[in-house]
């Protein structure tokens, strides 16, 4: 049997596992994997930071549901990738990061550019190894694929450059992705259902576990005359062709979402991991099904719960739950519904001049954009703005940063996705402070020439930040951001772009920006006073946001009060 290089070895197993793309730098410890891989069918995505093809990498392994690369070279190059990949891990996306490595001979002696990366990315990762001799290269690799795929996660492979460049006659192998059935057992089905045919008032809470379980949750919810509230995560697979949708709870959420969970003397969690336990019931009866049983009560206490994928789980129930007729509680809860979409129909309609309110400039975008296209957003308002007011449509999608909670994921994501689904519309929500940190790579969407629609949502400040300042009774320190054209820099790199800061104007722009054959970007400058209003707001919130304007007038900002007022606070505080 003839050697063949680790490197070439270790192309061909990513290839096996059905990597398409690898995304990251370029580097000299990295060079005979990059030059291998130049000859493979996987295809290299030259980004301008490592963090930034972490993100990318993460979000199309999330969406596209196939293992993902990224690759870097060794010490800065590598630990670049941290924050990318913490947040592609938090997400349960099939990612591969090749971590290469100064030379094994020079480990452990304080080498220029030597960094510990099992130390590091063990925190983040379902398999963490470094490659010891040539011949275990494709075997350790292969482990790392088969990790990532079936526990969904990141896997990381440390390469050594010697081991890298070295030959072997070790072989490649398969990579198995068994799909085990898993529901609950006939008895817990019994307990559930009895559970279930008892409640008077059954609420069902629905997370992303139901990504496959859309029609069987409708089932469900019909035969026990259930609204049906989702997680944040949960929207793209719940929210559409579905009448007994009443939206979110928690503080992105809507009045009808909190009041369905408050009011119910039964709910029962699908797929949910929602964090905040002062968002559950306090005296209800609280079922869960969860394919992962170390989240069975993890948030709150709940009464009973089975481990089990949510689709098959709910086919094994169905059978067991009575049909109800009465339907007074859903009745209730849609009229709480129908009062919160009268508000974000109220929030969404054009005020004329300036400054544009982001919710209208969002509607826009969910009017005009394709029926299929692919959204993110950045963390902090955008987040907020897209969960309220994108409607998935069951052919959308939409990915931000829930579990992480980062910035500046939003244009690297949309990278990931418009190199994963080159024929479908990919726009990114981007907050100002967002976008700047990695601006660099808007370089990327011209170098790679992808036709990615950023939006920046202008508010010269780190908004989300300073709402939180100032609810806390806080005056706001250190959030203003001077940015005023992000416009003309895209311009100055190559990039279709445009500055809007009259709502009257804006309708127009955003079709002509959507249309751009290229990638553009629309320099959007909105309220900075926007607030974030939760479904349901505190007497500490309104007496701590009274405090802060307080304390600005004491310090002379009185134009900054007046503003805050102006963004209907009193008002929206009143319903």
């Amino acid at each position: 049997m003839s050697e063949r290089l680790v490197a070439s070895l270790i192309v061909e197993q990513l290839e096996k596992a059905g990597v398409q793309h690898c995304y990251g730098v370029v580097g000299d410890t990295l060079n005979y994997i990059t030059d291998e891989m130049s000859r493979s069918t996987i295809d290299w995505i030259h980004v301008r930071h490592e963090e930034v093809a972490g993100f990318a990498a993460g979000a199309e392994a999330l969406i596209s549901k196939r293992l993902t690369a990224c690759a870097g070279s060794c010490g800065p190059g590598g630990l670049h990738f941290i924050n990318g990949l913490f947040e592609s891990h938090r997400n349960r996306a099939p990612v591969i990061l090749l971590a290469s490595q100064i030379s094994s001979e020079s480990l452990g002696n304080d080498f220029p550019q030597e960094v510990d990366f099992l130390s590091v990315y063990q925190s983040c990762s379902v398999f963490c190894e470094q490659i010891l001799t040539p011949d275990q290269a494709p075997a350790v690799i292969r482990r790392a694929c088969q990790a990532a795929l079936n526990k969904q996660g990141v896997a990381v492979v440390i390469i050594p450059v010697d081991i890298s460049k070295a030959k072997t006659k070790a072989t490649t192998q398969s990579i198995w992705m068994p799909q085990p059935q898993l529901i609950p057992s006939a008895e817990e089905i019994d307990t559930l259902s009895q559970y279930l045919n008892k409640g008077k008032r059954v609420t069902i809470y629905a997370g992303a576990g139901c990504e496959d379980a859309h029609d069987s949750l409708v089932a469900l919810a019909e035969k026990l005359q259930a609204p049906i509230v989702n997680t944040s995560r949960g929207k793209d697979f719940i929210e559409y062709d579905n009448p007994y949708s009443v939206g979110m709870t928690g503080i992105f959420g809507c009045e009808a979402g909190l009041e369905a969970i408050n009011q119910c003397d039964t709910l029962l969690l699908l797929g949910v991991d929602f964090a905040w336990s002062q968002y559950y019931p306090d005296k209800a009866t609280i079922l869960q099904i969860d394919r992962d049983p170390t989240h069975l009560g993890r948030r709150h206490p709940i009464t009973f719960g089975a481990a089990g994928h949510i689709a098959e789980s709910l086919e094994a129930l169905l059978p067991h739950v009575a049909a109800r007729t009465q339907d007074d509680f859903l009745q209730k809860i849609a009229k709480f519904r129908e009062k919160s979409l009268k508000r974000r129909h109220k929030e969404e309609q054009r005020s004329s001049g300036q400054p544009i309110h982001p919710q209208y400039l969002v509607s826009l975008l969910n009017q005009h954009a394709d029926k299929d296209a692919l959204f993110t957003a950045d963390g902090g308002s955008a987040m907020v703005w897209l969960l309220r007011h994108i409607d998935s449509l069951g052919t959308r999608r939409t990915l931000t940063s829930l579990l992480h909670g980062t910035m500046a994921n939003a244009m690297p994501q949309s990278i990931g996705l418009q190199v994963a689904f080159p024929k479908r519309q990919v726009i990114a929500l981007c907050g100002d402070g967002g976008l700047s940190m990695l601006l660099g790579d808007l370089f990327t969407l011209v170098q790679e020439e992808l036709p990615i629609k950023l939006v920046v949502i202008n508010n010269g400040s780190l908004n989300f930040v300073e709402l939180e300042q100032k609810v806390e009774g806080l005056l706001d320190h250190y959030t203003k951001l001077k940015n005023d054209d992000f416009a003309r820099v895209a311009e100055a790199i190559g990039i279709h772009s445009q500055k809007v800061v009259n709502a009257d104007v804006l309708e127009e722009e955003v079709v002509r920006f959507l249309a751009h054959p290229g990638p553009a970007l629309l320099d959007v400058h909105t309220n900075p006073n926007e607030l974030v209003m939760p479904p349901e707001v505190t007497f500490t919130q309104v007496a701590d946001t009274a405090l802060y304007a307080t304390k600005a007038i004491f310090h002379g900002r009185i134009a900054d009060v007046a503003g805050f007022i102006g963004s209907n606070l009193s008002q929206k505080i009143g319903k």
